[in-house]
Parts: structure tokens; C-alpha cells; sequence
């Protein structure tokens, strides 16, 4: 390649890279007292119910003393709104950015309870999608079984959490399964929304393939002789399906 050449690319290259700082440069100045015109939300992986609206999470800013509305976009401490957002009990994780256009843009990955528990020791709580415990905050607005009897929190938490994690994935079980009842030594006893029978689980070992086999069951039996001619269904034991007729 000649001199002249390589004088005229170098000149090119150096025309392109000024440019570039250029627009840089310009495209990402700020404008002088932009205010923050609105709040939006966004909540992620929301499956059953969105729980958080613009308004929801506006207010809760009020509380704090951190709405975000009419103020300087540049003094909006974003960290601090996630902090607080963060407390409450329904929030898994939240993220909060400004936008070019002068809003707040609220990003909320929500808390999902998996089973409603009313136990025998007279506590009343949810469990949700982390095994966590949540209090009783709008749980009329999940479809969720309700687990009665000797469920300890640390039971609920454990062993019957992972039950319940399977009823939340699994559309025929979650649409199926009304209650969880736990009797002595954690044994389960599930209450289904259609068919007047109890299904015997007992230890909650292996609990996906007794359930599998009691919907095969319903498929192969039940849909032919009636869902009302046994009054208990007791897959405990492994590869058999005891069942004791309604008198």
C-alpha cells in the first residue's frame, strides 16, 4: 500500500473516531432540570396475579417520603427507593432506573405463595416460591390448597413446600388438589375439588408417582364407574391403589 494511501485511510479512521466521540457526546447529555413525569411498573414472572400497580407503588413511596413525581430527575436516589420497596413482604426483588424521558421505571419480581396454611396450633400464614413464610397480605388473590391439621412451619417449609412448588407447576393437580390435611407423624391426607373421596398419600415420599398413579386412575376408572363410589383412595404403598368403597 502506498504512502498516500495510508495517509488517506489514517485521515478516514480519524474523521470516523471524531464522530463518533461527537454523537457520543451529544446524545448522551442530559437536559438541565428534567423532572420526573411518572412512575412506571413492571412486575416479571408474575403468575398468578400482579399484586403492584403504578398507583400501589406510588403510595407506598408517599409513606416513605420518596415519591418520585414533580421532582429534579437528578436528585432521585433510586437506591433508596429500592431499599424501602425491598421491605415489603410480597417483593422478591426490585430494581429501580430513570429513563432518558424523564420517568422512574420500577421493575418488581413478586413473591408467589404455594399453599395457605390454617394449622392446629392456631397460626395462619402463607408459604411461598422460596419456601419462605409470608404473612396473610391479599390471598384472595391466589388459587392456593389450604393445608389444616399438625403442619408445623418448619414441616410447612421443608418436605411440604416441595409438594407444593409440584401442585403450582403441574395444571391438573393445581386445579385438582383443595386441601392438604396433615395427620400424626406427617402423614397426608389431600381433599380434591372434584370427586367426594380423600386421597391417602401417607409419607410424602415419592409423592409425584402416587399422584400419578391416582390420576391414571381417574382416567382409567373413575371416569367410568363414577367419582363418588369410593370414599378413600390410598396409594401409600408403592405400585398399588387401595381403595375402600362409600357404604
Amino acid at each position: 500500500m502506498s504512502i498516500k494511501m495510508r495517509i488517506l485511510l489514517s485521515l478516514v479512521m480519524l474523521l470516523i473516531i471524531a464522530y463518533l466521540c461527537t454523537a457520543f457526546t451529544i446524545f448522551n447529555k442530559k437536559p438541565v432540570g428534567v423532572k420526573c413525569t411518572e412512575i412506571e411498573v413492571t412486575t416479571k414472572d408474575s403468575t398468578f396475579s400482579d399484586l403492584f400497580t403504578a398507583r400501589s407503588i406510588t403510595d407506598i413511596l408517599k409513606q416513605k417520603k420518596l415519591n418520585p413525581v414533580g421532582k429534579d430527575i437528578d436528585s432521585i436516589n433510586t437506591l433508596l427507593m429500592e431499599r424501602e420497596l425491598s421491605q415489603n413482604p410480597l417483593i422478591d426483588n426490585v430494581e429501580c432506573y430513570k429513563t432518558p424521558s424523564g420517568k422512574i421505571r420500577v421493575d418488581i419480581s413478586q413473591k408467589t405463595p404455594v399453599l395457605r396454611v390454617f394449622n392446629g396450633y392456631g397460626e395462619n400464614f402463607l408459604v411461598d416460591n422460596k419456601g419462605s413464610i409470608m404473612p396473610i397480605v391479599a390471598s384472595n388473590a391466589f388459587h392456593l390448597p389450604v393445608v389444616t391439621g399438625h403442619a408445623s412451619r418448619s414441616f410447612c417449609t421443608g418436605k411440604l413446600y416441595e409438594l407444593g412448588i409440584f401442585l403450582q407447576k403441574d395444571a391438573f393437580w393445581r386445579a385438582q388438589v383443595e386441601q392438604i390435611n396433615v395427620v400424626a407423624g406427617n402423614n397426608i391426607e389431600i381433599v380434591p375439588r372434584v370427586g367426594d373421596h380423600i386421597i391417602y398419600l401417607g409419607q410424602l415420599d415419592d409423592y409425584e408417582k402416587k399422584l400419578r398413579r391416582v390420576e391414571k386412575f381417574y382416567t382409567k376408572a373413575l371416569n367410568k364407574i363414577g367419582w363418588n363410589k369410593y370414599e378413600r383412595i390410598n396409594v401409600e404403598l408403592s405400585n398399588q391403589i387401595i381403595c375402600t368403597k362409600r357404604k
